[in-house]
């Protein structure tokens, strides 16, 4: 390729940069400092839009390192800002860019242009715009997911991307029920792995299997009844043997999937049952009892903790309810279903996901939150919690922690008990 340019990628300084295009008046309390000056959002949304023009150019550019930064800048951009109608105007450019960088791309292009794909897909949401960019990525997607010769790093990349992009855009049915099964036959490998003797079915397959399996349990959620119920019958008595694999983030996948499949099973049939429960429990306690010395902490610590909750939704129903904070608002993840969907798009969107839950309004319909809260910079300011006042309070709490644990330490605090 030709001399890679010196790209400037987009930065936390772009990002602070109030850049709504369908709803300019919303803007994140973070964005406003005590009494800084006045932004001209008009020529900062213009000089915005200028440096994301200049990064679709350049994924066009000779240099492989050139294209690839700019697909990374524009990644940021679209995980940190809304920015539907600049997209709306270049979805055919970008769709097009994509395509070129996952077909001839080397791996680490092909991760890039397809998290780049994901995001596309989160900010146009489901609509027929979205349904066309799909037409033209589904195929190549699924291509690099089943080539065997392309890196474990892109086809891991382009099966979590087709999870996603199918779970937004598509409402044909035979689209989805093609996309599980291209996923199915990944993931459904790993079942066979410990009887496979010739050493095909690596752990270095391992991180293709937990992606193609997170994604394919996600368009489980948004599968009919009766197709829940045949994947159900299908996988439910051979997923508990990946609860074996040496893989940490394996076993967590595989739980975390049999808690979403009974509370499936159990909301379409009341009286579903399992007839391995007692062995599958067994495992289930094992995981979230483990003392493995061979483990390292920080695994067992969160093997505990993910399998606790997983042992109570098999036994008895239960999941602990999760509160998520965004701006003024609040939402409750109070089932798997919904902390799958969470999960997934927090892993694409990062940083980003408080801004989008507030403003995207594809994401708040997937979580049932309604259209988004206009506040206005007058609101935001009363909202927001003055530099000294923040202050005041931190120094009062850490005084308060500070006595109590000095109480709590001196031994001559129990001597008033027994005089």
């Amino acid at each position: 390729g030709g001399q890679p340019r010196n790209v400037q990628p987009f930065s936390d300084e772009d990002a602070s940069i109030e850049t709504m295009s369908h709803c300019s008046g919303f803007s994140d309390p973070a964005s406003f400092t005590e009494d800084g000056p006045e932004v001209d959002e008009e020529a900062t949304q213009e000089d915005l839009e200028y440096k994301l023009k200049g990064f679709i150019d350049l994924t066009l550019d000779k240099s492989a390192k050139t294209r690839q930064a700019a697909l990374e800048s524009l990644k940021s951009a679209f995980s940190s800002k809304i920015l539907y109608e600049f997209i709306m105007e270049r979805r055919m450019t970008l769709t097009d860019s994509i395509e070129r960088c996952i077909k001839k791309g080397k791996s680490d292009e092909q991760c890039a242009a397809a998290g780049l794909a994901c995001l596309l897909c989160v900010q146009m949401g489901s609509g027929i715009e979205s349904e066309e960019i799909f037409k033209t990525l589904g195929p190549v997607l699924k291509k690099v997911v089943c080539d065997g010769t392309a890196s474990i790093q892109a086809r891991q990349a382009c099966a979590t991307c087709l999870g996603i992009c199918c779970f937004i855009v598509t409402d044909d049915i035979t689209e989805l029920y093609s996309t599980m099964e291209c996923l199915e036959n990944i993931f459904t490998k790993a079942y066979q792995r410990d009887r496979d003797t010739n050493g095909v079915s690596s752990t270095h397959n391992t991180v293709l299997h937990i992606s193609a399996l997170l994604a394919w349990t996600l368009l489980l959620t948004i599968c009919p009844m009766n197709e829940v119920k045949k994947k159900i019958e299908m996988h439910l008595h051979k997923l508990p043997s990946l609860l074996s694999c040496d893989d940490l983030n394996m076993r967590i996948a595989a739980g975390e999937t049999l808690a979403l499949l009974f509370e499936l099973a159990r909301e379409t049939d009341a009286d579903f049952f399992y007839e391995d429960m007692d062995l599958l429990t067994e495992k289930l306690r094992a995981l979230a009892t483990d003392g493995n010395k061979h483990r390292a902490k920080v695994d067992k610590r969160k093997q505990r903790s993910v399998f606790r909750d997983v042992l109570r939704a098999v036994e008895e129903r239960d999941f602990p309810t999760e509160m998520v904070k965004f701006g003024p608002e609040r939402m409750y993840i109070d089932c798997w279903v919904k902390k799958q969907t969470y999960d997934t798009f927090k892993e694409v969107l990062g940083s980003g996901m408080q801004y989008h839950l507030q403003s995207n309004d594809f994401l708040r319909n997937v979580f049932e939150l309604g259209p988004p809260v206009m506040l206005d910079a007058a609101t935001l300011k009363t909202m927001k919690i003055s530099r000294f006042e923040r202050h005041l309070y931190n120094s009062a709490a850490f005084k308060a922690r500070t006595k109590a644990r000095s109480k709590c330490r001196d031994k001559r605090a129990d001597v008033g008990e027994f005089f």
